[in-house]
């Protein structure tokens, strides 16, 4: 199951009930050639936003295996192209944390998926996702700067959802995936390619803001970290329990932790709020 699973992925499906078909050979071979090539050189990383901006999947990178908290695991990225430009101007690109080809309910990309959806999978969607259907989805996002240890600066999305006020971007063109980049091993990206050098994902214990990483201990999600949720679950604690933990006369660690970050998320929440049309 597991090979099969591996397998669908690389031709851009996650497919839950199909049975494996090629040899172990003919599958490394498969992913030989999809394996993301490394760019060197500088890196100029996505800029800081000070609300949400908009932005369209441009890419979902082929797997590559890289080592993680959890040992030595097959990962794949979201590449998001924004409609923040470069003093050229051309679009900034954006890229997810890895996440493993996986629908599972406790996986990061389901949780990422019902944000850019804004809504669950169907059971038929989650028997088999095609995951080429993503690209040139639109979403809303935020991006924020992490300092790595060794001093790197990262970038990392602390807030996505669905596309919802105003007109939606679509890809420039620009941006080209990377399965069908020239293989040009060591070799920094030129031409086309040189506008997208990108920032290094950051690891998963430092791609998250402090608010993302706060434990909801209260209602249906209790155990969940914030950043998990999706932007519905997140505005509903914000208007129910919110001004409950706000009023509370001796709140407890935890309340003063979540009430915190919800408080930073409404701020965002209120930034991206189109603004009354009198």
């Amino acid at each position: 199951m597991q090979d099969a699973f591996k397998q669908a992925f690389c031709l851009r499906s996650i497919n839950f009930g199909q049975k494996a078909r090629n040899t172990k050979q003919q599958q490394q071979q498969t992913y030989m050639k999809l394996s993301e090539k490394k760019s060197g050189g500088e890196f100029t990383p996505h800029p800081e936003t000070e609300g949400v901006v908009k932005a369209v999947i441009v890419d979902l990178t082929p797997l590559k295996m890289r080592t993680t908290k959890f040992g030595e695991r097959e990962e794949f990225r979201v590449v998001y192209e924004t409609e923040v430009e470069n003093d050229e101007g051309r679009r900034y690109c954006v890229w997810s944390r890895g996440y493993t080809p996986s629908l599972n309910e406790k996986a990061t990309f389901r949780k990422d998926l019902k944000k850019i959806l804004g809504r669950d999978l169907t059971q038929l969607e989650r028997d088999e996702f095609d995951t080429e259907g993503l690209i040139g989805t639109p979403v809303s996002l935020m991006v924020h700067h992490e300092q790595g240890e060794s001093g790197q600066t990262y970038c990392t999305i602390s807030f996505i959802g669905p596309h919802k006020s105003g007109d939606p971007i679509v890809s420039s063109g620009n941006y080209k995936r990377v399965k069908d980049r020239d293989p040009a091993p060591g070799a920094a990206g030129t031409g086309e390619q040189a506008g997208y050098k990108k920032a290094p994902a950051a690891k998963e214990e430092e791609g998250r803001l402090d608010w993302q990483k706060v434990k909801v201990h209260v209602g249906a999600h209790a155990g969940v970290d914030l950043g998990d949720l999706a932007e519905e679950a997140v505005k509903a604690l914000i208007a129910k329990w919110l001004p409950i933990g706000q009023a509370l006369p001796k709140p407890l660690k935890a309340d003063r932790e979540l009430i915190a970050a919800l408080l930073e998320v409404k701020g965002y929440l209120d930034e991206e709020a189109p603004a009354a049309d009198y």
